[in-house]
């Protein structure tokens, strides 16, 4: 049992050398604080209105016999229990009263960066910054509405402090060795600015645990311990590309076998539109009932064989959610599985311009007819190997649930909805099924084989498009999540927003160095690059050709995930520190591959910030020794990638580069 020593109402922990815990009178380490909040939602979006009405410093300290500290004053306690769950590590089991929210103050290294909350898009370093711990749609109207009727050159990247989070985590790591969780399901602002660090959130959390360690590679580890990682991908996954394709039975074996026969390595196709398209005035959206569209996939059970004959996986879509006037949807009305108002009627989201029901996940019934309806006879039983487990997000705070408290149970909604998917795979499937994630908590790598980083603009913007991959990535990696991959080309495109050959190619070529390379038809597929156009198609064969090359290499990572090792890192993730950070859109690929990712238009070459090391030109098989900064060549195909010298992975990481050859229709003769 660790036992605080405390001197005047004086408490300070250090641990590996850093102060990372204190109180005095004078700077309380607990905050009582009383709020009014309201929420409003629209289409996810949820906009909260804060009032504060009392803020109470806990500023006189003791303890009890047992060596509880007692943080106190004007009526309020709070309650905290220490002990220590490993070297360099100290829990603290919090408990507060009811009906409060709390504050927490940890000392703040000035020059240190800070990481984590989940995912964030807009920045890896999360320094002077407020992280929102509420899940929430990412992606809102108005932006896309400011692409479309402004000029490029007249559109502001939004900042950190107005982009959603889909899986927000309060889970922080700095590079100077400070890692700090604290364990709750409840909304709350994490203020990362000044000398103190402020975690506040609107319910006692149960726990708070501190760590020091030496790397990012030990935090990783011991956060992997206390949420375990159970992520994973069949190996079906490593064969090469999952082609997003959708229209039918018909057009979708064509566009695979087509694909297949011009060299390409289809390990499947992702079709979301099984169970029937909805155009909206966004587009083309699904149907949202779970079970096969006879009129647009008749004969769906021979073509998924068809497909597995020829080595291609058909994957499908489900979310949490029936759309209002869908068969499925009339039936669990009926059966009283969709969540309701408090006047006993049906509580219906809205997404773009329809109604849909949500599944109250908290109801035992629902949740077995999940798993043995939708999942095992309508998908499962089909033969369909994988699928899109959307949403997740969505959860009104003002429902009524079978059982619990939906502000308490919001953030966690999109972890339930994983688990019901995970179960439904290990009691009916083959093991050889998996699923994605969009939306997530604390403890969604337990469920979730792989997160998927959202809808993301057909754009290069930093805020929402394919820039901002990266970043989201890496701070996944930061939280307990080491397996993400995204949609490549993006999703949201309207009007004059939408993605060319060459933006489709170049993230295509990300893609290719990520643990899961799958595109996305985007909501207008009609007015957007695709993988087996004429245009893209070679670059389609060459890219899955060293993704599929790659694989053994990706074996690797999928067993470094299981300790909780990133397969994606930003540059500084080696040296430990966001001083030596020299480009925030390169990456780790595992130990031994430098991505650098061409994130600009039309062009062909690319700054590249090698870190230290000796690295060899994927490409080009030249040697440069880091830390170097140079130009490097970036034709289309062939973004600028670097092997580890002595790599015990040489050789498969030559055998990539041999299959990357430029198509012969776009050599210059």
């Amino acid at each position: 049992m660790y036992r605080p020593h405390i001197e005047n109402s004086v408490w300070t922990v250090t641990l590996g050398g850093r102060t990372i815990a204190m109180h005095s009178p004078e700077k309380p380490f607990i905050f009582a604080i009383r709020k009014e909040k309201t929420y409003v939602s629209n289409r996810g979006t949820v906009k909260e209105t804060i009032v504060e009405k009392a803020r109470i410093a806990l500023t006189e300290l003791k303890t009890d016999e047992d060596g509880t500290l007692l943080f106190s004053a004007e009526g309020r306690l709070v309650r905290v229990n220490l002990s220590e769950p490993g070297e360099g590590m100290l829990r603290l089991k919090i408990s507060g009263e009811e009906g409060w929210g709390y504050e927490f103050a940890l000392p703040a290294d000035p020059e240190e960066g800070i990481f984590g909350g989940g995912e964030q898009y807009r920045q890896v370093n999360l320094k002077g910054e407020a992280v929102v711990n509420f899940v929430s749609e990412h992606i809102k109207a108005k932006t896309i509405i400011e692409k479309t009727l402004l000029p490029a050159a007249f559109y502001q990247e939004k900042p950190h402090r107005e982009i959603g989070s889909y899986a927000p985590m309060p889970v922080f790591v700095s590079d100077r060795g400070l890692m700090v969780l604290f364990e709750t399901p409840y909304d709350g602002v994490s203020s990362l600015d000044g000398s103190f660090y402020r975690f506040g959130f609107d319910a006692c959390p149960e726990e708070m645990i501190l760590s020091q360690a030496d790397s990012f590679r030990e935090q990783a580890r011991r956060l992997a311990r206390l949420h375990p990682v159970r992520q994973y991908l069949p190996d079906w996954c490593l064969d090469g590309m999952i082609v997003g394709v959708q229209g039918g039975t018909e057009r979708v074996l064509e566009k695979a076998f087509a694909l297949q026969e011009a060299g390409a390595r289809v390990a499947g196709v992702w079709c979301q539109d099984w169970c029937g398209e909805n155009r909206t005035v966004m587009g083309k959206q699904v149907w949202w009932n779970w079970e096969v569209s006879e009129e647009l996939y008749p004969g769906l059970k021979e073509a998924v064989a068809k497909l597995r004959e020829k080595g291609i996986r058909f994957l499908a879509y489900i979310n949490p959610y029936l759309v209002k006037g869908g068969r499925l949807y009339e039936e669990c009305a009926e059966k009283g599985y969709l969540i309701r108002r408090a006047d006993g009627s049906i509580y219906h989201i809205k997404s773009t311009t329809f109604d849909a029901g949500m599944l109250d996940l908290t109801d035992p019934e629902v949740v077995k007819y999940v798993k043995e309806t939708l999942i095992r006879d309508n998908m499962l039983a089909l033969g369909i190997s994988g699928w899109m487990a959307d949403f997740g997000e969505y959860l009104p705070t003002d429902c009524v649930l079978h059982d619990g408290d939906p502000t308490k149970l919001h953030n966690v909604w999109p972890v339930l909805w994983a688990k019901v998917n995970r179960e439904a795979i290990e009691e009916f499937g083959t093991g050889d099924e998996m699923f994605f994630s969009r939306s997530g908590y604390l403890g969604i790598a337990a469920y979730a084989p792989i997160l998927w980083n959202g809808d993301q603009h057909t754009d290069l913007t930093k805020d929402y498009g394919m820039p901002c991959v990266m970043p989201a990535s890496f701070s996944l990696g930061f939280s307990g999540v080491p397996l993400v991959h995204g949609d490549i080309g993006g999703f949201f495109t309207f009007g004059k927003m939408k993605r060319d050959a060459e933006l489709f190619i170049r993230w295509m070529e990300m893609g290719t160095f990520s643990p899961l390379m799958r595109s996305h038809e985007a909501i207008r597929p009609w007015t957007n690059a695709q993988p087996y156009d004429e245009g893209v198609a070679p670059y389609t064969v060459m890219l899955s050709k060293v993704h599929a090359a790659l694989r053994p290499y990706l074996e690797r990572l999928l067993e470094d995930a299981k300790e909780g090792i990133p397969a994606m890192r930003p540059d500084f993730w080696e040296a430990g520190s966001i001083q030596e950070s020299r480009d925030p859109y390169a990456y780790f690929l595992g130990d031994d591959l430098f991505v650098c990712p061409v994130i600009e238009k039309r062009k062909t070459w690319r700054r590249v910030h090698l870190p230290a090391g000796k690295w060899i030109g994927l490409w080009d098989g030249k040697t440069h020794y880091g830390p170097l900064s140079f130009t490097a060549q970036a034709p289309l195909g062939k973004i600028p990638v670097f092997y580890r010298a002595g790599s015990e992975f040489t050789e498969v990481f030559r055998a990539a580069a041999e299959t990357g050859d430029v198509p012969q229709s776009r050599k210059k003769r």
